[in-house]
């Protein structure tokens, strides 16, 4: 829960986008941010929370400038999977299953060398 705030921000999301990634209210994320080590993660919390760091780091890995790791999100892609819409939309779901197929993306361009 440390490095979430730092993601949050480097991602440029807003408070309700941080909690709807996270599976909580904001009144619950703004708890967590403000004392990390109090958070209770459970499962679900857990898988979200490594998704989201395995798409951090895959985006780093593939863009290596941070300006354009941290912007690929808000960017439009024409990939299928996207149909043209930033992945960020995909996100905004707040489904863990959305989370787990942009992590899934992200994996496979690094085999292949395109995001």
């Amino acid at each position: 829960m440390r490095s979430y705030p730092s993601i949050v921000n480097d991602w440029g999301l807003k408070e309700q986008e941080a909690a709807l990634l996270l599976g909580v209210q904001e009144s619950t994320y703004r708890r967590w941010r403000k004392q990390p080590t109090a958070a209770h993660l459970d499962i679900n919390h857990l898988e979200r929370m490594s998704l989201i760091l395995g798409i951090y780091k895959a985006l780093q890995i593939l863009l290596p400038r941070a300006d354009a790791a941290d912007a690929w999100l808000r960017r439009p892609n024409r990939t299928p999977l996207f149909a043209g819409q930033p992945p960020l939309d995909r996100l905004r779901s707040g489904l863990v299953q959305d989370l787990y197929v942009v992590r899934q993306h992200l994996a496979a361009a690094r085999a292949g060398g395109h995001a």
